[in-house]
């Protein structure tokens, strides 16, 4: 999500990983506010963290091994009423 000055409420990028690791992602280059939701290898959300600020470079971690990772539009996930927890399928 680099440089984009805007995302689509119903967009996203996923970035889905062969096998569980402990991952960390920052904002460097990325301009507005996102959701990244941490999505465990059973398909279970591990973490959100709502609405990570732009341009930071602290490490946004999941706290656990997981297998991908969605980014969303900051405040989405709330929005929809995602929660820890909840499934995902792609």
């Amino acid at each position: 999500m680099m440089w984009r000055r805007s995302i689509a409420p119903d967009r996203g990028m996923l970035f889905p990983y062969a096998t569980p690791d402990y991952l960390a992602f920052w904002m460097k280059n990325t301009l507005i506010p996102l959701d990244l939701i941490f999505i465990r290898a059973d398909g279970t959300i591990a973490r959100i963290a709502a609405n990570a600020p732009p341009h930071s470079l602290g490490r946004i971690e999941a706290g656990e091994p997981v297998t991908a990772v969605l980014e969303i539009a900051g405040g989405r996930a709330a929005e929809l009423g995602i929660a820890p927890g909840d499934r995902v399928e792609w």
